[in-house]
């Protein structure tokens, strides 16, 4: 199995940033807009559709809000298993971190999986910076 882990500074409060992560039906228009088109709610999940025409749903975990944490897991395609989660928390510059970690198996998704998350970690960062100071 692969770990994947992408810390993703911005300017935004823990406050803001949480609150956008928080807003799990809203990736499309809140958290990744353009590398996420669309997000559809369903009864203890999402559909996610990428720009990159791929649709993904997500089983949703938690969404702790004393840990600042949403927890997630894709099902389907060519994964046999993955989870993930966004933790937000506070540096001592006053900056926010992201931290987004997933597992994948098997090892050849992981791949592609990385690649998405990196993809998408440019579009979070550049969306919360707006937020902040």
């Amino acid at each position: 199995m692969a770990t994947i882990r992408i810390n993703i500074d911005v300017s935004a409060t823990p406050a803001q940033a949480w609150d956008v992560i928080r807003d799990i039906g809203a990736v499309h228009t809140r958290f990744a807009p353009g590398f996420v088109v669309d997000t559809v709610l369903e009864e203890g999940a999402r559909l996610v559709k990428f720009a990159n025409g791929a649709t993904v749903r997500e089983l949703i975990v938690a969404v702790d809000e004393d840990l600042r944490r949403v927890a997630y897991s894709a099902t389907g395609g060519n994964l046999q298993h993955h989870n993930a989660s966004f933790e937000v928390t506070e540096l001592p510059t006053g900056r926010t971190r992201i931290v987004w970690t997933a597992d994948a198996l098997p090892e050849a998704a992981a791949k592609t999986v990385r690649g998405m998350m990196e993809a998408g970690s440019r579009v979070i960062q550049q969306t919360l910076d707006r937020l902040g100071p």
